[in-house]
């Protein structure tokens, strides 16, 4: 079964896919969010078709590892998430994802218009493949 990624951000999210062997992360799209519990539905529903197992989210830690203000954000799309599935949601550390999101697309000769557009769903990418390289127990 795939795992979903995704890259929670206040205007939008970013949706990364597996494949089926959970070896390759693909940026899947970016959705643009309107409000949290039509959010939660959209990924759920979202997750479901994808016939995920997993949803992993970024976990928007500081540098220090301490957690901000943005962690309590994904931590409430999270808990509005879990009244909409029953698929386990795990969070994985998400520290510099959008800085090696960026630095990818800029060596891949991408424009800066461009780069905005695709920036969170390239994050939500490198948070699930960071995710699929970790060791299993």
């Amino acid at each position: 079964m795939k795992k979903l990624g995704l890259d929670i951000g206040t205007v939008r999210i970013g949706i990364a896919t597996s494949d089926a062997l959970n070896i390759i992360a693909s940026s899947h799209s970016v959705y643009k969010r309107k409000f949290l519990k039509g959010d939660a539905g959209y990924i759920a529903n979202l997750a479901k078709s994808l016939e995920c197992d997993e949803i992993i989210i970024g976990k928007p830690l500081k540098l220090d590892g301490t957690e901000g203000q943005s962690v309590q954000m994904v931590t409430e799309f999270a808990n509005a998430l879990k009244e909409f599935t029953d698929i386990p949601i795990i969070f994985q550390d998400e520290r510099l994802s959008t800085v090696s999101a960026e630095r990818m697309l800029i060596e891949g000769g991408v424009r800066r218009q461009k780069r905005k557009d695709l920036i969170d769903s390239i994050a939500a990418t490198v948070i699930l493949q960071n995710y699929l390289d970790k060791p299993k127990k």
